[in-house]
């Protein structure tokens, strides 16, 4: 399928994409290629094939939860700039109206 300069004008104007001439004649080589591509795959038989969300097979990895030794809260905050209580202090971000 061959798409025209107009073609490729008319998808910028959409996507409010400002487009030079170079590109628009790039644009429109490639475009054409991948619709051309495409027509050729609509040719395919798929029958008897069911739709998949993707052609790598997917799987969890679970593992058992376990208990491990991790640090403890006043090494958590021991490098912070500022800490009060066993927390990190922060600036306050939002002012009372």
């Amino acid at each position: 399928m061959k798409l025209s300069q107009q073609d490729v004008e008319y998808v910028a104007d959409l996507a409010r994409l400002q487009v030079s001439e170079t590109e628009k004649e790039q644009l429109s080589h490639h475009l054409s290629s991948i619709l051309t591509y495409m027509e050729e795959l609509n040719q395919v038989d798929t029958e008897g094939v069911s739709p998949m969300a993707s052609v790598v097979s997917q799987a969890n990895v679970l593992r058992e939860d376990e208990v491990r030794e991790s640090v403890t809260q006043e090494q958590a905050v021991g490098n912070a700039p500022a800490a009060k209580d066993g927390m990190f202090q922060v600036p306050k971000i939002i002012s009372d109206r």
